[in-house]
């Protein structure tokens, strides 16, 4: 195995799941698989989190396993609550561990809530997608209610997939005065803001993203956040 790198502070460990498999990259099932295991044995290997698989995905996982592999997994359930529990099921024959889900809200907030509320996930650690529209408030309450994580989505394959600073400021704001954990997904393959070359498409970048919500933690306001998730001077 190579060398650890040096000490990362906390915020660092697991910063950058594996999502090989979703856009851009598009890799692949057993190109993922393959070079996933590469990461977890690389030099940055405290850096990288769960390989992330829709959960479709593991009904064909299993022939690209090893015994050892022990994969732990990030299971996406587009389609809501009752997606993941097949996938729950074909993990329990696989050396996997599902350590966390990223669940959509398909439709009524409530009717999603008490779908999830009857799922038996207890090593997983829960995301729900929070919704770009109204339904954004009542989500985060019940994430709120419940001890569960938000994930946000930053950008994707089309332009009206990426939010604007204001809007991303407001989310951000919103859970850290909610005292609700986040991820965010898509788009941030960079570490400042830029406009993508070939698309055109504007992008957020992860140090933006990671100093904006350390400035809604002291207590900034979204004007604030807003002007952090902007900056595009490396």
């Amino acid at each position: 195995m190579t060398p650890a790198s040096p000490a990362l502070p906390a915020f660092a460990h697991g910063l950058c799941d594996d999502a090989a498999v979703f856009p851009p990259g598009l890799a692949p099932l057993p190109d993922a698989v393959s070079r996933h295991r590469g990461h977890r044995s690389a030099a940055y290997r405290d850096l990288v989190g769960p390989l992330v698989l829709a959960a479709p995905a593991l009904d064909e996982l299993g022939p690209l396993l090893r015994p050892d592999d022990e994969l732990a997994l990030a299971v996406t359930a587009p389609a809501g609550p009752d997606q993941l529990a097949g996938a729950v099921e074909a993990a329990a024959a696989l050396p996997v561990r599902i350590v966390a889900t990223e669940i959509a809200v398909p439709g009524d907030v409530g009717e999603f809530f008490a779908e999830l509320d009857a799922l038996d996930l207890p090593d997983a650690t829960i995301h729900v997608e929070v919704p770009r529209d109204e339904r954004r408030p009542a989500v985060l309450a019940g994430l709120a209610e419940r001890g569960l994580r938000a994930k946000f989505r930053t950008g994707g394959v089309r332009a009206e997939l990426h939010p604007r600073e204001a809007e991303l400021a407001a989310a951000v704001v919103a859970a850290v005065r909610a005292d609700i954990a986040f991820k965010a997904t898509a788009g941030l393959h960079h570490a400042i803001r830029n406009t993508d070359p070939e698309t055109g498409f504007e992008q957020h970048g992860f140090l933006n993203l990671l100093l904006a919500t350390d400035a809604a933690l002291q207590g900034s306001d979204e004007s604030v956040v807003a002007g952090l998730l902007a900056r595009r001077d490396g």
